[in-house]
């Protein structure tokens, strides 16, 4: 398959909503409205589409207060961007006009494609057909659609934009994105784009990171995979881009139930899972083995450097959870280096350390420690030359400091730039201010050590890289 340019599915200057509607609970007119609005909830961030949006539905002059076209062809202007939300046997009519019309891309959210059998096979690569004929790049079919939260545009039919972030979700389920939209929206998770691209009849995930290899606002990207049509393609670009930037991928269809859940779902040949592993490590992408450490994963590599070498510390005021994480470093692989004894005397030398503290790797700083204990321990591990990241925790007690304690893992990431830092401040309401505030300055926070290993090892995996 010929490489497509993208520049008009995930930055166009105008859209088409074929299929728009006066119904408030369809497809067509939840995509309008996105739109025109940015999410149905009014959430404060979400802002209409800035470019020009054209409502196309033959029995409506008017949706929502803007001019309704009979069909494509009526709208007087260029249209860069198709939104093609009709019943999928109109779908090829459709598409045969936004090639009259010389659309430069499509999306087509219809579903009742190869996921639905032999005729909608035949569907989709009649479809496919004009549309490759034409040069017209097609999301879908049987997808939500395109959401760029820094650019405004929520291209889908999704309730809601999720936060502006840097970080990329290309999903070939709908649904799942539509979770983490949900999810992302109370944990402030930012993203860069969401593509959900369904039965990918034409564009793939590789031409998804092929394009967001080279997209400013994406630090690192985030991969939902069920399978792929071409093995080696997917490899051959899948490399390229990870060795520029860091792609994390959870894949589904690993047992034969999952495989066949696959091919119901979107039509797709889920392939044997061994195989697909190894092609993921041969490419340089990391693999999640669930959602959560899929986006544990990603903001740790969006936000912080890999390590450079496999030798960790931890520091924490609560020798339960540095045991845990020690637990958790071991089984993931994680050496917690020894602490020479230079160490220990500059940390005696401090004059801030309590006479229990635990002299050892996790350091344990007691359960007492104020911000300038963790600051002498956290400034002194970091500037020896044989440590190469820290995890931070935090447990809660009735004279910490959650926001100083935070300012000073802050200014350790600014003095120690070359190096990780991860923390988990155990807690809830108590300790939201402390964690809020380090999301804010790029410091990944994770309520579960376990959470907090496993985004360390993806960042010793980044530096290996």
């Amino acid at each position: 398959m010929p490489g497509y340019d993208l520049e008009p599915i995930f930055n166009p200057k105008s859209i088409a909503i074929v299929g728009a509607s006066r119904d408030a609970s369809s497809v067509g007119q939840g995509i309008l409205r996105n739109l025109a609005k940015g999410c149905v909830f009014h959430c404060s961030y979400c802002k209409p589409f800035k470019g020009k949006i054209f409502p196309v539905n033959p029995k409506a002059k008017s949706i929502r207060g803007r001019k309704c076209y009979p069909d494509i062809n009526s709208i007087e202007e260029d249209v860069d961007l198709a939104i093609i939300a009709v019943p999928a046997k109109a779908v090829p009519k459709v598409m045969k006009e936004c090639a009259q019309k010389k659309v430069t891309g499509a999306i087509v959210v219809s579903a009742g494609f190869a996921e639905f059998g032999e005729k909608g096979k035949k569907l989709q690569q009649e479809t496919v057909k004009i549309a490759e004929d034409a040069g017209i790049p097609v999301v879908g079919p049987n997808c939500l659609g395109v959401i760029r939260p820094t650019t405004q545009m929520n291209a889908s039919f999704a309730p809601s934009m999720p936060p502006s972030g840097s970080i990329a979700f290309v999903s070939q389920s709908g649904a799942l994105a539509d979770s983490i939209i949900d999810w992302a929206i109370e944990e402030r998770y930012g993203f860069s784009a969401i593509v959900s691209y369904g039965n990918k009849a034409m564009l793939d995930a590789e031409d998804f990171l092929n394009w967001l290899a080279d997209d400013p606002h994406t630090k690192a990207i985030a991969m939902y995979i069920e399978g792929v049509n071409d093995g080696r393609r997917f490899m051959r670009i899948a490399s390229k881009v990870a060795a520029k930037k860091p792609v994390v991928a959870l894949k589904a269809g690993k047992t034969g139930k999952g495989a066949s859940a696959v091919s119901s779902h979107t039509g797709s040949l889920a392939g044997s899972y061994e195989i697909f592993r190894a092609a993921l490590r041969q490419s340089g992408i990391m693999e999640a083995e669930t959602v959560e450490d899929l986006f544990d994963m990603a903001k740790a590599l969006a936000h912080q450097p890999g390590c450079s070498k496999n030798a960790v510390a931890i520091v924490t005021n609560g020798g339960g959870c540095g045991v845990l994480t020690a637990d958790y470093c071991a089984e993931q692989g994680i050496n917690l280096v020894d602490l020479k004894e230079k160490t220990l005397k500059k940390l005696d030398r401090s004059g801030k350390m309590h006479p229990a503290y635990s002299r050892r790797n996790p350091l344990d700083i007691v359960g007492d420690a104020l911000p300038e204990r963790y600051e002498a321990a956290i400034n002194t591990l970091l500037s020896e030359d044989y440590i190469s990241g820290m995890i931070v925790l935090q447990t809660l007690q009735t004279m910490t400091d959650v926001t100083k304690d935070a300012e000073v893992v802050i200014k350790a990431r600014r003095k120690f730039p070359d190096k990780p830092i991860i923390c988990t401040y155990m807690g809830g309401r108590f300790s939201e201010k402390g964690k809020t505030l380090l999301e804010k300055n790029g410091i990944p926070d994770y309520n579960d050590p376990r959470k907090a290993v496993r985004a360390m090892k993806a960042l010793i995996e980044k530096g290996r890289s």
